[in-house]
């Protein structure tokens, strides 16, 4: 008799964008992995989430236990997903000031954030926002990211030959090709995490 193998469950992965910029490469990256995860890579959900609407983090603004409206739906898009993909350039060795506003958002009481999968990948100059991922990395120990170790996406976004458009779409193959392998151990981290692997 022959074993019958299941589809893998599906994932929902929360992609975030450090860059409010609508040509950032980054953005580029996201709109690659967006692009893979629904043509070539089986059980994997992904849905761009945008920062840009979420007001400067101001306790303030938490009235009667509820958050801003606009903070409310982010953190509800965050709490439904399964892991998140990050992608941020490097600003002074750091992650850009968006993205870090919605990572303290929905690390208010009650952390959203919590014992979820998590990746990154990043462009820029130099050394392609490198610095900013082990930043990142930091933050995701405090509020109980679980992050893939490898493969690691950073890519120097000005070196020849060209890797993105004047639109800010990835067009080197080989990115590509990296960014799906990226996607792929981010489904297997999850799927562990989650007890399903």
């Amino acid at each position: 008799m022959e074993a019958v193998v299941g589809a893998k469950p599906v994932i929902k992965v929360a992609a975030l964008c450090g860059s409010l910029r609508k040509g950032s490469c980054n953005r580029g990256l996201i709109r690659t992995a967006l692009e893979i995860s629904k043509e070539s890579i089986n059980g994997i959900q992904m849905e761009y989430i945008d920062i840009s609407p979420l007001p400067m983090l101001d306790t303030d603004l938490e009235v009667g236990g509820k958050f801003p409206p606009a903070v409310e739906a982010f953190r509800h898009k965050i709490l439904e997903s399964d892991s998140i993909l990050f992608a941020s350039p490097e600003y002074n060795y750091s992650v850009t000031a968006p993205l870090k506003n919605a990572i303290d958002w929905a690390s208010r009481p009650p952390n959203v954030w919590g014992d979820k999968a998590a990746a990154i990948v990043s462009a820029g100059g130099g050394f392609g926002g490198g610095r900013s991922q082990y930043h990142l990395r930091q933050i995701g120990i405090y509020i109980d990211l679980h992050f893939i170790n490898k493969p690691e996406f950073y890519l120097n976004a000005f070196q020849s030959p060209a890797k993105f458009d004047s639109d800010g779409n990835l067009i080197d193959p080989a990115s590509k090709d990296k960014i799906k392998e990226v996607l792929l151990a981010l489904q297997s981290l999850t799927l562990r995490l989650r007890g399903k692997n």
